[in-house]
């Protein structure tokens, strides 16, 4: 089932830049928008809304369909290949799917296994993709980090212990996969920042912290990091609670540079949102009537 606002809620797409400011750019009280893809040119963010695929041009303001074919809808496990020209995206019956960015057919990358795959990562090279596998769609069960051919064929599964996992991505340079983990603690849902070699080796904690914590992105740089904070507490991704969106050096993932609180969650950062230049990326927030996004956005 497709996310829908809740009366008198709205969504909002926010690009923040790295010396703290952050833009309001995009608000619909009618067009739930999940997850921004920032275009390799610099100038759209990729987005996703009632199971389809979006494109907002960030210079005119202006939001327009991708048209997609042979794919079911979308949920907001999205990637753009290194080429800048196809995006692999994950569709609600499972499976992974590569596509043009401009629109066209789609191809189903991942094979019938029994599984369901939620894309995160891309390889540089373009060879390569990283998947979370929920085994026979049974979600009461921990996610489990694999990497397929980015045009097919077999999974690998990599070791990163018994907790679930989510958002694997690679590192700009291709050495390393970045995620968020629950194998560090007993405490139900109590994700924390992880990383480990490609070759499943060196597998480390990057941020010890009371709080939830999702989604590290890194820049295309490699210098900066963005990354979702939930209450502690939380369990999952949930949508439609207050968290913080959060930007560290990769060189000090414990000492936050910039920090966004807002209404959100699900769907807020959940992919790679930073600009070519390394200089800003997106978010989206989904405040309800009776919150103003406007006031307070920044938390250093």
């Amino acid at each position: 089932m497709q996310r829908t606002l809740q009366p008198g809620q709205r969504c909002e797409v926010w690009i923040a830049g790295v010396t703290g400011e952050s833009e309001l750019v995009f608000t619909s009280d009618e067009l739930l928008l999940e997850a921004p893809n920032w275009t390799l040119d610099g100038s759209a963010l990729i987005l996703n809304g009632d199971g389809k695929l979006w494109n907002f041009d960030v210079a005119g303001r202006t939001l327009s369909q991708v048209p997609l074919a042979g794919i079911p809808d979308l949920n907001n496990d999205h990637v753009l290949a290194p080429d800048g020209k196809q995006i692999f995206l994950s569709a609600n019956d499972g499976h992974i799917y590569r596509a043009p960015l401009g629109g066209g057919a789609a191809e189903r990358v991942t094979a019938v296994d029994g599984s369901f795959h939620f894309l995160h990562g891309v390889s540089p090279d373009g060879g390569e993709l990283a998947y979370v596998g929920i085994d026979a769609g049974d979600f009461s069960q921990p996610g489990r980090l694999l990497t397929i051919p980015a045009g097919g064929g077999h999974s690998t599964l990599v070791d990163v212990g018994a907790g679930h996992c989510d958002g694997p991505e690679y590192s700009p340079d291709g050495k390393w996969l970045y995620l968020n983990t629950e194998s560090f603690t007993s405490l139900p849902g109590h994700a924390q920042l992880a990383r480990l070699r490609v070759d499943g080796t060196g597998f480390e904690r990057l941020l010890d912290s009371e709080t939830v914590d999702w989604f590290p992105h890194l820049s295309p740089d490699g210098d900066l990091a963005s990354y979702i904070r939930f209450p502690h507490g939380t369990e999952g991704h949930p949508a439609d609670l207050l968290v913080d969106v959060v930007l560290v050096s990769t060189g000090d993932w414990a000492a936050p540079l910039h920090t966004w609180p807002l209404f959100g969650g699900q769907g807020t950062l959940n992919v790679n949102s930073w600009s070519p230049d390394s200089a800003r990326f997106a978010f989206v927030a989904y405040p309800l009537a009776n919150t103003d996004s406007s006031k307070d956005h920044v938390r250093d």
